[in-house]
């Protein structure tokens, strides 16, 4: 029997870039860019409509000033080999250097059971192949080796941010090749800024799906697709397929604009598959859409079609 419990969206208010990850304990973790962007807050609870007003910790703060001392974004939540890990992006400014914003990416490790009251201790820099703009690490487990997918900026490439893959020694240090995986090229990926950001894995039907989102982070945020066989060489860029248009969108009828910065999760049965995204209630009317708090994390079942590929829907749209 399939779970028709309706998710009260939004289900976390205030809360972009949300990442929930459904842990073997029965607790759903959440975390998510607090507004402000100065801490990491994690938050707990057995069902999704549950999470705004169940447990709750700040983790971690930024610090008063240097590297991680300003902007914190987009933290995710993910349990490695028997311990808790946040990945983040932190800047040493909030105002751009050459028009770029100045961000590297970090890691904070708990070995406790409750990452909520347990401590944390700074790993440090995830550092890369290149000491530019970075942001927006997941990772994910294919045939034993753990994976990291991020995006960053490349200066001999137009725009503000590609897509990259590589594997990981641990999780906080990279290895061996890192592959570009996709960059801005589509006309809905480079509305306002030329952005590829966001990533996150889900593997099903012999694949495995890197969604991601591009353009401005207003409503004209957009979800696009990437696909390899699970048998074929992630870090070979040819195993990657890219959807040629956008498989998430605004919906102007249910009032929900620039759908993105997504994670997966399962339903409380577990028997669904759930998409957790964030969206505004409405058009951003002026000013930067960063400085806008109104982005809410949203949960919405999805299925897959004829061919494998999940087929999202429309924002609210169930």
């Amino acid at each position: 029997m399939k779970n028709e419990t309706p998710y009260n969206n939004p289900i976390v208010l205030e809360r972009a870039d949300p990442w929930v990850y459904k842990h073997t304990d029965g607790y759903y973790y959440f975390t998510g860019s607090v507004p402000g962007y100065q801490e990491i807050e994690v938050r707990r609870a057995k069902t999704l409509n549950e999470l705004e007003t169940g447990e709750k910790a700040s983790v971690w703060h930024a610090h008063e000033e240097g590297e991680m001392s300003s902007l914190i974004w987009a933290p995710e939540i993910h349990f490695i080999d028997g311990a808790w890990y946040i990945y983040f992006a932190a800047s040493s400014s909030s105002e751009p250097k050459n028009n770029i914003h100045q961000h590297r990416m970090y890691v904070i490790e708990c070995k406790d059971d409750n990452p909520l009251t347990g401590n944390w201790e700074e790993k440090g820099q995830v550092k890369t192949h290149i000491n530019s703009f970075c942001l927006d690490a997941t990772t994910f487990t294919h045939n034993n080796e753990l994976y990291y997918v991020w995006a960053q900026k490349d200066p001999a490439i137009p725009g503000n941010s590609n897509l990259y893959l590589s594997k990981m020694e641990n999780p906080w240090t990279l290895k061996g090749h890192t592959t570009l995986l996709t960059i801005p090229e589509y006309d809905w990926e480079k509305v306002g800024f030329l952005v590829n950001e966001g990533p996150a894995v889900i593997k099903r039907n012999g694949k495995i799906y890197i969604t991601y989102s591009a353009s401005a982070t207003d409503e004209n945020y957009v979800m696009g697709l990437l696909s390899a066989n699970v048998d074929s060489d992630l870090l070979d860029g040819y195993s990657w397929k890219k959807s040629e248009k956008p498989v998430f969108v605004s919906s102007e009828e249910n009032s929900l604009y620039g759908p993105g910065h997504n994670s997966f999760t399962k339903s409380e049965d577990d028997q669904e598959d759930i998409l957790i995204y964030h969206a505004r209630p409405e058009k951003n009317k002026e000013g930067d859409p960063l400085d806008n708090p109104n982005r809410h994390a949203n949960a919405q079942k999805f299925d897959w079609d004829e061919s494998g590929f999940p087929d999202f829907g429309v924002p609210g749209g169930n």
